[in-house]
């Protein structure tokens, strides 16, 4: 009879703490279109040449379940230009943005499977690059240690293009065939310093050469926040070394450092400069990759400067920002570029451009942002990207993000 009640005793425990775990399951969708009127972004336009304007849009929906040790989400979406597809096609561009379950130990310990999103600190290296229609994800393994001063995560991928007997050519469509990153943050507890490094193995097969070899290139560096008061402070130092994958040796390296400083609730300043080393003509390749980081981010809202340019780059920058009301924000940017190596002509200045960028909340769940942007180029800026300096470059774009939780269900 004492071992009968016993059992009960536990059953009706173990019925108690089941009950007592609380479950939660959400639906979120998003609807984010952007009008772009294109007269020499990401490529400046010839003499002659005539702008562009399109419409991309993104439709996402998600599904995300959790409860106390056990985290799930998945995320499709369709993505394109109005106009891309036929009303009668039978493919359209979906895709599963995410789709991965998170396990948690305790005392800090998870394990993360699946596709996934991986931000890490500024996003110069691994960023969501929500920008872009589609974004950025990774099929990966993640397993981390997380605590209130401390985190540790280490990443690892193996891509393949199907299920081979033997080992074959991996071609794509992710740069790589294999990836292994470790990253360790620290937080200071009573001070606004937080310090992270990081380190990454990247394989890609030599289907150039034909002999299927993997090579590895190495990223390592490290990133520093500081924020006393008012200011904003922020640094970062990345070297490669390696080789790419027809084995030529990396030996390349950047530094950004910047500065901001709010001068009261409504205005605020900033400064910074970014500096990505250049191929020189020797037998190494000496133009820093930015990898799969939000690449928009960085360098100028026209994107001449994405993840190589092969002179490198100096990036002088000064911004003002400004809080016009609780909803809405402004910020005007200004950027000198110029190569770290000097072009064919013996120069180096690339050039000028100015950023303006307006974000308004108009209501719950539904936010209008907008941009004008425009590149005063040089004779050196037109050898290395092409296009006429002399023409006029300009970037104009409208976005309308709505962002919506549909439904919440908690038991």
């Amino acid at each position: 009879m004492k071992k009968q009640l016993t059992i009960i005793a536990f059953a009706a425990f173990a019925l108690s703490a089941w009950a007592q775990e609380e479950n939660q399951f959400t639906v979120d969708a998003q609807l984010r279109t952007r009008v772009e009127y294109n007269n020499g972004a990401s490529t400046p336009r010839a003499e002659g040449e005539s702008p562009a304007t399109y419409i991309n849009e993104r439709a996402r929906l998600s599904m995300g379940y959790l409860r106390n040790n056990f985290e799930m989400k998945a995320s499709i979406q369709h993505t394109g230009l109005w106009g891309d597809e036929d009303v009668k096609t039978p493919n359209g561009k979906v895709a599963l943005n995410e789709a991965w379950a998170k396990l948690k130990f305790g005392k800090g310990y998870f394990a993360q499977i699946g596709r996934q999103q991986l931000s890490y600190d500024d996003e110069r290296i691994l960023g969501t690059l929500e920008w872009h229609v589609a974004g950025n994800w990774h099929d990966a393994l993640k397993l981390g240690y997380e605590n209130g001063t401390n985190k540790l995560h280490l990443i690892m991928a193996w891509n393949q293009n199907a299920n081979n007997v033997k080992d074959a050519y991996y071609t794509g469509p992710m740069d790589y065939r294999d990836m292994q990153t470790l990253w360790y943050h620290y937080q200071a507890p009573k001070t606004p310093l937080g310090v992270s490094f990081i380190f990454m193995n990247l394989g890609r097969k030599d289907d150039v050469n034909g002999n299927g070899k993997a090579n590895y290139m190495q990223t390592l560096g490290t990133d520093l926040t500081f924020k006393p008061a008012e200011f904003d402070i922020h640094g970062a130092l990345y070297y490669q070394m390696g080789k790419d994958a027809t084995g030529i040796k990396h030996s390349a390296w950047m530094a950004s450092a910047k500065v901001g400083y709010k001068l009261n609730p409504i205005w605020g300043v900033k400064a910074g400069y970014d500096y990505r080393s250049g191929n020189d003509g020797s037998d190494k390749i000496k133009a820093f990759d930015q990898l799969y980081g939000s690449h928009h981010l960085f360098n100028g809202a026209m994107d001449y400067f994405l993840q190589k340019v092969p002179l490198g780059l100096h990036d002088i920058q000064a911004g003002i920002t400004c809080k016009a009301s609780s909803k809405t924000n402004m910020q005007l940017n200004y950027h000198y570029f110029s190569a770290a190596q000097k072009a064919i002509n013996g120069k180096k200045s690339l050039g000028h451009e100015i950023d303006l960028q307006l974000t308004s909340k108009l209501m719950k769940d539904v936010t209008l942002m907008a941009g004008y942007s425009t590149m005063f180029g040089t004779e050196t800026m037109d050898i290395v990207k092409g296009g006429n300096h002399t023409s006029w470059q300009d970037w104009a774009w409208v976005q309308l993000n709505i962002n919506p939780r549909l439904f919440t269900k908690k038991w």
